[in-house]
């Protein structure tokens, strides 16, 4: 690609966002997926005889692992879709195939962009306001990792401690802090419109019915595609509701 096409004054971002070495950072992060994945299915291979398992019940519960990712997956898919035309196709990649979260991508994106007296899309979204909101994206995530990883061990020395006192304690505590989590998010989009608001009952609606219906029809599948599912309705749901 010419470094002429690069102009961080241009509202093409396309240029800067498909740039090789874009490409080349996704490539690599996939291959470090790729050679975790094949680590870990070599582990369980060696674990598995101290836990009474054939190479048969292995191979099973890897393809029954495979199949119940595919619901959650298909939610990941619908988030990185959305986020395409703000980002293009490495960015998304590079974001997707790391421990992060779109809501807060969009929303580091969002406040590098206003840093920089523009928003995420629209005639004052140029090159330098991708770059730099990209790099907030990128700074948070390395800092979400790194939290992980040096917390990680502290925490389950505490987790050990509350389950020695009381082992309820730590069912209900990680439950309750990703409903609190969630539940900020989606109550902050219901003081936007009213669209806003049918969207998020239409799609925690949705959820129930999935939960309830895996229940009661005892098909664990539904509760692993409720997630996705209820991103396509609550989907279609906003678009009939603001289509013209």
């Amino acid at each position: 690609m010419p470094f002429s096409a690069v102009n961080p004054g241009s509202t093409d971002i396309t240029p800067i966002s498909f740039h090789p070495v874009l490409w080349i950072a996704a490539a690599a992060v996939f291959a470090v997926i790729i050679l975790q994945s094949l680590i870990y299915l070599r582990a369980i291979r060696k674990a598995a005889p101290a836990a009474n398992l054939t190479d048969g019940q292995v191979t099973s519960s890897v393809r029954r692992g495979g199949i119940a990712a595919i619901g959650p997956s298909l939610a990941v898919a619908l988030v990185a879709i959305s986020l395409l035309p703000l980002f293009s196709t490495p960015a998304v990649l590079t974001r997707i195939g790391l421990v992060g979260s779109a809501a807060f991508d969009v929303a580091a994106a969002g406040l590098a962009a206003q840093s920089q007296g523009a928003g995420l899309g629209g005639p004052s979204y140029t090159q330098k306001v991708f770059a730099i909101g990209f790099a907030a994206m990128t700074l948070g995530g390395l800092v979400w990792m790194v939290t992980a990883l040096i917390l990680t061990p502290i925490l389950a020395k505490g987790d050990k401690r509350l389950r020695n006192v009381n082992p309820a304690v730590m069912t209900v505590v990680p439950g309750a802090a990703i409903l609190a989590a969630f539940f900020t998010l989606a109550f902050a989009e219901t003081t936007k419109s009213g669209t806003h608001i049918v969207t998020v009952l239409a799609s925690a609606a949705v959820m129930g019915l999935c939960l309830a219906a895996a229940k009661y029809f005892k098909k664990p599948w539904l509760r692993e595609w409720g997630l996705g599912i209820a991103i396509l309705v609550s989907l279609a749901v906003a678009y009939f509701l603001t289509a013209k």
